[in-house]
């Protein structure tokens, strides 16, 4: 039951991958000749820290299909977006790797309203990732302040990223 569990999750977790990274505009394809291009997303996933690398994204969480929500517990709604935060050690051969760290995010909107941002550690196999909601209130502009502290390091790797979430 348990590796049943365990692949359950684990498969859930590369469907969220791929729901993100496809939402962030990596979408290499060509567009058909009747079709106008998809645009290139021009927003920042990921930050260089030297040793580290921090990958984050947020998105509306009625993006996400109703049986990855419910493997993480999460409710899907227009009003309520998706972060998601990766901490990944550098090693010696270019290769990177999940690490554990100390993660906070706070959010706010544009008006200064602070918003309720809680990331808890989620762990697949030998991925691990913070996840967490934030509500929004029809069509908003979000700041995301992440500050996260690897295992073992002093170095608090801090950043900042916006995204705009728009009402149906």
């Amino acid at each position: 039951m348990n590796k049943m569990l365990n692949k359950t999750r684990a498969a859930s977790f590369w469907t969220l991958a791929l729901v993100i990274l496809a939402l962030a505009g990596c979408n290499n394809q060509q567009p058909s000749p009747n079709s106008a291009p998809t645009a290139q997303s021009s927003e920042e996933t990921f930050k260089d820290f030297g040793d580290y690398e921090l990958h984050f994204n947020a998105l509306r969480t009625d993006q996400l299909s109703a049986d990855v929500a419910r493997s993480y517990g999460i409710e899907r709604s227009k009003n309520s977006v998706l972060f998601n935060i990766t901490v990944l050690r550098k090693n010696a051969d270019g290769k990177t790797q999940p690490v554990d760290a100390e993660v906070s995010v706070e959010a706010h909107n544009l008006n200064g309203q602070t918003k309720d941002a809680t990331a808890r550690r989620v762990s697949e196999g030998e991925a691990i990732y913070y996840i967490g909601t934030v509500s929004i209130n029809g069509s908003e502009i979000l700041v995301f302040d992440v500050h996260a502290t690897p295992a073992g390091e002093q170095r608090k790797l801090d950043l900042k990223f916006k995204r705009e979430f728009f009402a149906d």
